[in-house]
């Protein structure tokens, strides 16, 4: 690989995304980047048929631009009743110009509807993408089992958590901290395999 970077750019613009791989990455000597930061204000279209996809054609775009080592997230829920959908559309199924409370709905509308007893089986995928200039871009997976709920409970987390269900604890993600969550989570599970992955690393150049 080239010569290992010290600065890396978080290529999001979900603020809870990047407030948890920020917490996730102070165990690393990286200096961490947000794309605020660069003055980034341009969307980057997703159009990988795959989580993996997406998070290689965020990250190796945004290392492109800016000459720095980018890692991108590309993650979403899939439920087992409805074929594993929403997936890659996990951000976009209920409309461009939806938000989280709409998504919700929606899901919950088309479970409902698809005619099985909640809870429903689903899980969280996450995959990052790590790129750096003059490397072919690396990869990380993690995933989380569990199932939706048709009343949000919890104000914790984003997107689909306060429906997400871990049947274990009888808590939705919503209802638990964002310690919590980084230890069980999708994201938090690959973070950690990268946080190994740059660890390794760093302790080989010292």
């Amino acid at each position: 690989m080239a010569e290992f970077a010290d600065r890396l750019v978080v290529a999001t613009t979900s603020e809870g995304k990047l407030r948890e791989i920020r917490d996730a990455l102070r165990p690393t000597a990286l200096r961490v980047t947000s794309l605020s930061d660069l003055g980034w204000r341009r969307d980057i279209p997703e159009t990988g048929s795959t989580f993996e996809e997406n998070a290689i054609i965020k990250a190796q775009t945004v290392c492109d631009e800016s000459g720095l080592a980018a890692l991108a997230d590309d993650s979403g829920l899939e439920v087992d009743d409805l074929e594993g959908r929403p997936g890659v559309q996990s951000s976009r199924f209920a409309g461009p110009d939806a938000d989280d409370d709409d998504r919700n709905r929606e899901l919950v509308r088309l479970l409902r509807e698809a005619g099985g007893e909640p809870p429903w089986p689903a899980q969280y995928r996450c995959v990052l993408a790590y790129a750096q200039p003059g490397a072919e871009p690396v990869t990380f997976e993690g995933v989380c089992r569990g199932a939706i709920v048709p009343d949000a409970r919890g104000s914790g987390g984003f997107g689909y958590d306060p429906h997400f269900l871990l049947p274990d604890r009888d808590v939705t993600v919503g209802e638990v901290s964002l310690a919590e969550k980084q230890a069980i989570s999708h994201r938090g599970e690959a973070l950690r395999r990268f946080v190994r992955w740059i660890q390794d690393r760093q302790g080989a150049r010292s």
